[in-house]
């Protein structure tokens, strides 16, 4: 069409003093009150307060907007509320005349003006982070006022509409030239004309309709949820309504999630789903969607640096410069062909046709099978951490080339463990391409007719007509393999068209020769228009980059191994498949738990290579995928399982080691499964022992499952009806939480002798308890110790009645606290039973119950007690090798450095974000306790779960915890460096800081 700057250009609004616009309020609408300018690029708005208490919004529109549009924006708005009552909307205030429309004089200038009332909310007009969930409401929004609009007329406007996104090629063309960098301007026009270009074909076939026009993060109004992310409710400000294409409403949303923190082009499909879900979208719609938002973003970019240059004083438009760009950018980092094939997915559309069916085999001469590495998450060949070395793949094949004496290959459309990276939960780690290493020269054959170009000394470019690229790099090219190559800024080979020639199927490409550095040839297929496709790419937009990067290695082998998860397999579908067999009791972490399957040190690894820093994992203290311990299961297996009852030494020397490791007279020892069982265990001694059942414990506590364990669990948050539904045989003391209990801070050295007077004054009634039991080092309630002196009052009391002392050490045990080995030590006491299991397997079902001779010995009046797997060959060796690591790695001690250091960086954060009201714990042993208010400490348990949710996007593994769910459960693997502990912090400070 063609337009110049001055049909966009939209005249300075003049200046209104606030008198001029309190004599407006009243005499045309007859409100009183005080206004506050809100800003805009272009008109006029302002927040006003009335003497009355009520609140309105002042539009004064730019003198170029028809009075006739201001009255559709009204139309259109009572239009909606009648169609979704739900949606909150501004709805207009008649003027004393009777008009919506009130016109004024200002300066001699002509303005129109409406007055509505102000929708309660709060608009999202910073670029914190956006979860996915405030994501989806904004495009089911979108969605939402689209269909609710389709039915609606709008008469026409003889001026051209900036925003409109039909016109947007040439707004851009108009008014790039005005930019002050020329380089940007470069950049922004180039994008904007590819993008128009794609859309050419898609015009014709886009439905045409009313649309707001600008539904964006900065137009809903939000209600906080309760986790206090911005939940969009309503739809404001409708001085972008007109006509428009129906998908642009979509892509003005998503181009406005964009500028928001960590936000990458992935970033957008929850909103294109849930607008999808309301108004269905077309097949060429889903194609034109990504145009439309580098359309949409190149507008913004351009016209914000014309409003700066038209209107200087303009700090609304100023201010939305940075974060203008910012949208550009994050919208044009991704090739539009990537993106439309990813939007079809998204929606359910098919993709487009792959390459052309090779008339020609790629290597003729390829002799044998070609033997496929495995470098996925599950391989068996990247055990010990073998993934991490930088020579991984190149070390591996080298090994299966000795042994095929053929050819390897790598797999297409794999995710890589050896692209994995601790820290790096986005890594590229999706193969795009397939590496070949040969054991003989093999000729490489033109598999279609094409233009061939050589892009580097060792690379050469097949293209189709049709835009297909075979690309071959890492080959010995020969003297005819086509024309010269330029080299992009970052060694990224890039086809020129200089020197290329046209070759047929068949024809010689060059060669795969045997490397003596170990490298590999490289082969990809792409369809991209104006880039390279990577090697190797994040997996949140794999099923776009697939589509345009498909297998190449079925030019040479007539059948290959799938290489992407099968299906079923695939995180959701293997929860559906858990749902439907396994339990739902048996909760799982996480709402869309990703599906992990392998585990080194303090990292977890899902199916896709992303790496987790797992700071929840208190079951493997030595850490995931121990080397030593592995090993000696693996020998022992080998030699022999069986059960306790036969005699052999390994049951011998653990039960030796672990009374070593205990006061004297803690030497007998029982070896059981698991912690409950050992809880269970405990109780039924003391019951022996003490010839009757009643048992002290205290609240917030969780100590099994079990019948007896879990009658002295009183935790509301692992069942709710704890407190209600406990026998009348066990007694709870208040939870000694020194925080938020009834004795705080100072106070709390009350809880001891409170504790020990209930105790004294339960045996008076005629009920002495045959045990007290309790978590040495408050673990249930988020990591915390207890009050000085409180084990020594209770335990006094409790041994004064006849009863028996029980530390739950299953949890707090074994070295987490750095400072002590067992929790009780930091109490300075002495136990009469210690029960422990989780780290004493690291992760294999091991526990234990340490007692005297004499306690043990009463336990032959209950009958026998055996435990099938318990003490086994194979548990006992993973108990005695545990504790060998233990030493011999100086975990007690890491777990106080490290865990020291933690704490001091956990402290920091709760200077600077006042949802931490405490920081808890010692060693590795943490707990963060977040609150709303400091003073009232009202728990904040949704906030908890949201954080632990973007943290897990951040690549950390972490969970609430305390009967409020509102601490982080900190107890990551004894292995803990420093580095991983700082990548925890940092990760946590995000959060709080950008938002979650």
């Amino acid at each position: 069409m063609g337009f110049s700057a001055a049909d966009w250009r939209v005249p300075a609004m003049v200046a209104v003093d606030d008198d001029a616009v309190a004599a407006l309020l009243w005499e045309r609408f007859g409100v009183r009150g005080t206004a506050r300018d809100l800003g805009s690029q272009q008109d006029r708005n302002y927040r006003v307060r009335t003497e009355s208490g009520g609140d309105h919004v002042l539009k004064m529109a730019n003198p170029v907007t028809d009075p006739a549009t201001l009255r559709a924006q009204v139309t259109a708005a009572e239009h909606l509320a009648t169609a979704d009552p739900t949606l909150r909307l501004p709805r207009a205030r008649a003027g004393a005349d009777g008009d919506f429309v009130q016109r004024i004089t200002v300066g001699g200038v002509a303005l129109h003006c409406r007055l509505f009332d102000y929708v309660p909310g709060e608009p999202i007009m910073d670029s914190r982070y956006l979860a996915p969930r405030v994501v989806a409401r904004l495009g089911e929004l979108a969605g939402r006022t689209t269909a609710s609009l389709a039915g609606l007329g709008m008469p026409d406007t003889d001026r051209p509409r900036l925003w409109d996104l039909r016109n947007a090629a040439d707004v851009v063309e108009a008014l790039a030239p005005f930019m002050t960098d020329t380089a940007r301007a470069g950049h922004v026009v180039r994008e904007a004309r590819a993008a128009q270009a794609r859309l050419r074909s898609l015009e014709a076939r886009l439905p045409v309709q009313v649309i707001h026009g600008d539904l964006t993060d900065n137009n809903v109004v939000c209600e906080p949820g309760p986790d206090g992310r911005p939940m969009p409710v309503g739809v404001i400000d409708f001085g972008d309504l007109g006509q428009g294409w129906a998908v642009a409403e979509l892509a003005v949303a998503c181009a406005s999630v964009l500028h928001h923190h960590g936000a990458t082009p992935a970033s957008v499909l929850p909103a294109v789903r849930a607008f999808h879900a309301v108004r269905p979208l077309a097949g060429p719609e889903a194609d034109a969607l990504w145009p439309l938002v580098v359309l949409r973003t190149a507008v913004l970019v351009v016209s914000g640096q014309y409003d700066v240059l038209q209107d200087p004083g303009n700090e609304y438009a100023e201010t939305a410069l940075d974060r203008e760009w910012a949208m550009f950018e994050a919208a044009v980092s991704v090739p539009a062909e990537v993106m439309a094939a990813q939007l079809r997915a998204a929606v359910g559309h098919f993709a487009p046709p792959g390459p052309p069916t090779a008339a020609h085999p790629l290597l003729p001469d390829l002799v044998g099978g070609v033997e496929t590495l495995d470098l996925s998450v599950s391989s068996t060949a990247l055990h010990e951490g073998r993934w991490l070395d930088a020579d991984a793949e190149d070390a591996l094949a080298a090994r299966a080339l000795e042994c095929n004496r053929t050819a390897v290959r790598t797999r297409h459309g794999e995710y890589r463990l050896t692209r994995s990276r601790p820290g790096e939960p986005d890594a590229a780690t999706l193969a795009l391409g397939t590496e070949l290493r040969v054991a003989a020269p093999t000729a490489l054959r033109a598999p279609w007719a094409g233009s061939l170009v050589r892009h580097c000394p060792d690379g050469v470019t097949l293209r189709t007509e049709d835009g297909w690229t075979l690309v071959l790099d890492g080959i010995d090219t020969g003297a005819d393999a086509g024309g010269g190559a330029e080299q992009e800024g970052d060694g990224a080979a890039t086809a020129t068209t200089t020197g290329a020639r046209a070759v047929p199927a068949g024809a010689p490409l060059g060669t795969v020769v045997p490397r003596s550095d170990g490298s590999a040839a490289h082969l990809q297929l792409a369809r991209l228009a104006d880039r390279p496709a990577p090697r190797t790419v994040p997996p949140d937009l794999a099923d776009g980059w697939l589509a345009v990067c498909p297998d190449p290695a079925t030019l040479f082998e007539p059948a290959v191994p799938a290489a992407r998860t099968e299906s079923g397999t695939a995180a959701a579908s293997l929860l559906e498949r858990r749902d439907r067999s396994f339990a739902a009791v048996q909760e799982h972490y996480f709402d869309a738990p990703p599906r992990i399957e392998r585990g080194w040190r303090e990292h977890l690894v899902d199916t896709e290579g992303r790496c987790y820093l797992d700071m929840l994992n208190n079951v493997t203290i030595l850490g995931h995928g121990h080397p030593g311990l592995s090993e000696a299961v693996h020998q022992q297996w080998q030699r022999l399982n069986t059960n306790s009852r036969f005699h052999y030494e390994s049951v011998v020397s653990l039960s030796e080691r672990l009374a070593g490791l205990l006061p004297d007279g803690l030497d007998t020892v029982f070896l059981v499964n698991s912690g409950s069982e050992a809880v269970d265990l405990a109780l039924r001694l003391a019951w022996a022992a003490a010839g009757r059942q009643d048992v002290v414990a205290v609240g917030e506590a969780y100590h099994g499952w079990t019948y007896a364990s879990d009658a002295v669990s009183t935790s509301v948050a692992d069942n709710p009806g704890a407190l209600a539904s406990r026998p009348d045989w066990v007694h709870v003391l208040p939870a000694p939480n020194s925080y938020r209990g009834s004795h705080r801070g100072p106070d709390a050295e009350r809880y001891g002798p409170s504790a020990a007077e209930s105790i004294r004054e339960l045996a008076r009634s005629g009920r002495p308890p045959a045990a007290f039991i309790c978590e040495p080092y408050y673990g249930n309630a988020g990591g915390m110790a207890l009050p000085d002196g409180y084990l020594r009052q209770v335990y006094e009391a409790t041994r004064a009645a006849g009863g028996l002392c029980v530390a739950d050490e299953v949890q707090v045990g074994y070295g987490r606290l750095g400072s002590h080995f067992w929790g009780f030590e930091q109490q300075g006491v002495v136990p009469d039973i210690v029960t422990v299991a989780k780290a004493m397997g690291n992760g294999h079902p091991l526990g234990a119950v340490i007692t005297s001779k004499e306690i043990a010995d009463t336990y032959r009046s209950q009958g026998y007690f055996f435990s099938s797997a318990g003490g086994s060959p194979v548990s006992s060796v993973v108990g005695l090798t545990v504790l060998d690591a233990l030493r011999d790695e100086g975990l007690q001690e890491n777990a106080r450095i490290v865990g020291g250091h933690l704490r001091d960086r956990l402290l920091e954060l709760a200077g600077r974000h006042p949802l931490i009201g405490a920081v808890h714990g010692t060693g590795l042993y943490l707990g963060v306790e977040f609150v709303r208010d400091r003073r009232t400490l009202e728990p904040a348990a949704e906030e908890t779960a949201a954080i632990c949710e973007r943290l897990r996007e951040l690549g950390v593994v972490v969970q609430p915890t305390s009967d409020r769910l509102c601490v982080l459960k900190i107890k990551p693997p004894l292995c803990l460096t420093r580095e991983s502990a700082d990548r925890f912090a940092a990760a946590l400070d995000d959060t709080l800081t950008h938002g979650w």
